[in-house]
């Protein structure tokens, strides 16, 4: 908790790391409502920008969005872009939240394109017919499993080889870890201290 009052204080982007079923995906999407709120030239934006995505909103937001892309999802779909250039997923996430669970299960490609907005705070799309600047200002919130069973270095068993763990945790690159901030372990809580008064 601490870590997300730091991540939201500062505008740092935060990977969390841990075994399945220690509340990674919990703290990510709380994250959005410890956030202050929009003020109304940041309404303003965030509603124009989701009125060019694909979904044609028509709605004023007044919440700071929060987006999750499953790890499948296209580098067109995170980034932006088509034949008539629409806004993706990191611009839909202005002024709110990114949030990407299993960070390695995202494509080599879908990830290195996120280079950009993590530095710039937008995104360029150029094509040959068209070209577009979207703002993409958002908090990074990603999650990882120390291994691809998820339960490398915990009580409970791992049936990983050791190649298919460096291979797994390879799968990030150092410049996108290098533009996330703070990187929190996230240990199993014993059921014992969870039944305590």
């Amino acid at each position: 908790k601490r870590a997300l009052e730091i991540a939201a204080a500062g505008h740092h982007n935060i990977l969390l790391h841990g075994p399945p079923g220690t509340g990674k995906t919990m703290l990510a999407r709380a994250l959005c409502g410890i956030l202050p709120d929009l003020d109304h030239s940041e309404v303003l934006e965030v509603t124009h920008l989701h009125s060019l995505g694909s979904s044609g909103n028509s709605k004023i937001i007044v919440n700071r969005p929060f987006r999750s892309p499953h790890h499948t999802a296209s580098t067109i779909a995170i980034i932006g872009g088509g034949p008539k250039p629409k806004p993706g997923e990191a611009s839909l996430a202005h002024r709110g939240v990114l949030f990407l669970d299993e960070l390695p299960e995202f494509s080599h490609h879908c990830l290195e394109s996120l280079r950009q907005p993590l530095e710039d705070g937008s995104v360029s799309i150029a094509r040959v017919r068209d070209s577009a600047t979207y703002p993409a200002d958002f908090i990074l919130v990603a999650t990882q499993n120390p291994c691809p069973c998820g339960y490398w270095g915990t009580t409970k068993p791992c049936v990983c080889t050791a190649a298919s763990i460096a291979k797994y945790q390879k799968r990030v690159s150092g410049p996108i870890l290098d533009r996330i901030d703070l990187h929190l372990p996230v240990h199993d809580v014993e059921h014992k201290k969870l039944l305590q008064k």
